[in-house]
C-alpha cells in the first residue's frame, strides 16, 4: 500500500472570536487524499511547512478528527473533500495559510524543493483569449507561476533549452515527487495564462538556513 498523502486546498480557525483559552480547539486543514489512508490518532507531517524567522519549517502534529461534510470518520481515503481536525495553532492554519501543503506521515513526504528541473510542452495556442494568440516560450529570467498539487508556485526561468527543458528557481519552496505533472502559466495581456504543463525531473532539496 501507498503511503498516506493529501494536498491541503483549505485551512482555517473554527473557534469564534471571544472563546475561552480551556475550549480553544486546533486548527482543521480541509483537501483531498491522494493515496493511502489516514486515521484519528495518526501522526502527521506537513510540507514545506510553515514559515518563520525567514524560512520553512516542517511541522507535525496529531489528527483528532476526520471529517466529510457532515459525517465523522474514523479514517478516511481517496475521494472527495475531507476536513483534518489537529493539534495545531490555530494561528498557524487560520485564513488558509498552510494551502499548498502536502500532508503525509512523519518521514514519508517526497522531496520539498528550491529549483526544479522540468520536462516541459507548451500548448500551440492561449487558452480562453478570443482572439488566437500564439504561445511563447518564457525567457530566461522571466516570472512564470506553477501549479504543483494545490501549490500556486511563482518561479524565475533560470535555464530552457530548444527541447523544452526548463531550470526554474522557486520563490517559495514546494513539495513534490519526481515525475509528479504541474501546469505552467505566464502573464499574457495582464493576466496569468495557462500556457503549458510539465513535469519535475529532479532538481535542488530545500535547505532552511
Amino acid at each position: 500500500t501507498k503511503p498516506p498523502r493529501m494536498y491541503v486546498a483549505r485551512s482555517f480557525d473554527v473557534n469564534r472570536p471571544g472563546t475561552r483559552p480551556d475550549k480553544l480547539v486546533g486548527g482543521v486543514l480541509g483537501g483531498t487524499i491522494i493515496q493511502g489512508k489516514f486515521s484519528v490518532g495518526d501522526e502527521i507531517e506537513l510540507r514545506p511547512g510553515v514559515y518563520a524567522a525567514g524560512k520553512f519549517l516542517p511541522i507535525t502534529t496529531e489528527i483528532v478528527s476526520l471529517r466529510s461534510e457532515t459525517t465523522e470518520l474514523h479514517y478516511a481515503v481517496p475521494g472527495g473533500l475531507i476536513g483534518v481536525g489537529t493539534k495545531l495553532d490555530p494561528a498557524i492554519t487560520k485564513a488558509d495559510n498552510m494551502v499548498g501543503n502536502v500532508v503525509g506521515l512523519p518521514g514519508e513526504l517526497p522531496p520539498t524543493w528550491q529549483e526544479l528541473d522540468i520536462r516541459a510542452t507548451f500548448m500551440e495556442r492561449i487558452v480562453g483569449l478570443r482572439e488566437e494568440i500564439e504561445t511563447r516560450r518564457p525567457k530566461p529570467r522571466e516570472l512564470i507561476t506553477l501549479n504543483v498539487g494545490t501549490a500556486t508556485v511563482p518561479v524565475i526561468v533560470k535555464t530552457i533549452d530548444p527541447e523544452d527543458n526548463l531550470t526554474a528557481i522557486l520563490r517559495i519552496p514546494v513539495c513534490a515527487e519526481e515525475g509528479q505533472r504541474l501546469a505552467i502559466s505566464m502573464r499574457i495581456g495582464g493576466r496569468w495564462r495557462l500556457v503549458g504543463y510539465g513535469f519535475i525531473e529532479g532538481g535542488s532539496e530545500y535547505k532552511p538556513g
